[in-house]
């Protein structure tokens, strides 16, 4: 298999992951092949990102109707490596990969039952004034709590 760009020893890189979210491939996450979709690997990303940053405690000020900040995604890509079926039970890990000023560079895996790697993945997403669409920086004590839950400190 050959090893993704953004990870730079494999079994180090596993490693690092601490949180993980469960998740059961559904009939309605299959393709006509029997396997799972390709674009259902990015909700199973979502899924996991929005539940490691809920317990990291960030979600809060981010879903307040009132707030100006939000968060979107600027990028993200995924690496297929082994297949998934019908009602695999998986694991999505999550860590933070990098932390910018107004952004973070987040990294996905999904294992299977096996634990078996079945995808990589990574994303950035970024802090922006629901007003302007302008990156809006995050404030020194999110990004010292980033930092802390880091993967790379």
């Amino acid at each position: 298999m050959k090893q993704p760009a953004y990870i730079d020893v494999m079994e180090n890189w596993r490693e690092e992951f601490t949180f993980f979210h469960a998740r059961t491939v559904r009939f309605s996450d299959l393709d006509m092949f029997g396997h799972l979709n390709n674009t259902k690997v990015f909700s199973f990303f979502e899924d996991a990102r929005l539940e490691f940053l809920k317990e990291a405690g960030f979600m809060t000020g981010w879903m307040n109707q009132q707030s100006e900040q939000i968060i979107v995604t600027a990028d993200l890509q995924a690496d297929y490596l082994r297949q998934v079926y019908f009602d695999e039970q998986l694991r999505v890990g999550v860590k933070v990969a990098g932390v910018g000023s107004s952004s973070l560079d987040l990294h996905y895996v999904i294992l299977n039952g096996r634990n078996d790697m079945c995808v990589t993945g990574r994303g950035a997403i970024v802090q922006i004034n629901s007003k302007t669409g302008s990156a809006e920086p995050l404030e020194e004590e999110q990004r010292r709590h980033l930092l802390k839950i880091s993967s790379f400190s």
